[in-house]
């Protein structure tokens, strides 16, 4: 199961969805691409707006500047992170702290 849990400022992805073999798991597909894609959106307009870091089977992104545009990039991606997590209840777990 991929794990989203979002804690004030820092989000933290991982875990695997395991909902087909991996190449083929349009869960994690779809989850990689929200991220990555709201992360290099974020990073294009202010690059010292968030840290992030790619590690294995793990993503962390830490907010620097709460800023506008950055504040409306994560809910999007955290309101699409919830729609995956509504389709797919056993492949994905969003968790606040």
């Amino acid at each position: 199961m991929i794990k989203i849990v979002l804690d004030n400022n820092k989000i933290e992805i991982s875990g695997h969805a395991y909902y087909d073999d991996i190449g083929k798991d349009i869960v994690c597909a779809s989850v990689s691409s929200i991220v990555i894609t709201t992360i290099n959106a974020i990073l294009e307009i202010d690059e010292d707006s968030i840290f992030y870091e790619d590690l294995d089977n793990k993503i962390l992104i830490e907010i620097l500047k709460e800023d506008k545009i950055v504040k409306k990039l994560i809910n999007n991606m955290v309101f699409m992170l919830e729609g995956l997590e509504k389709d797919y209840p056993k492949n994905i777990k969003i968790l606040r702290r």
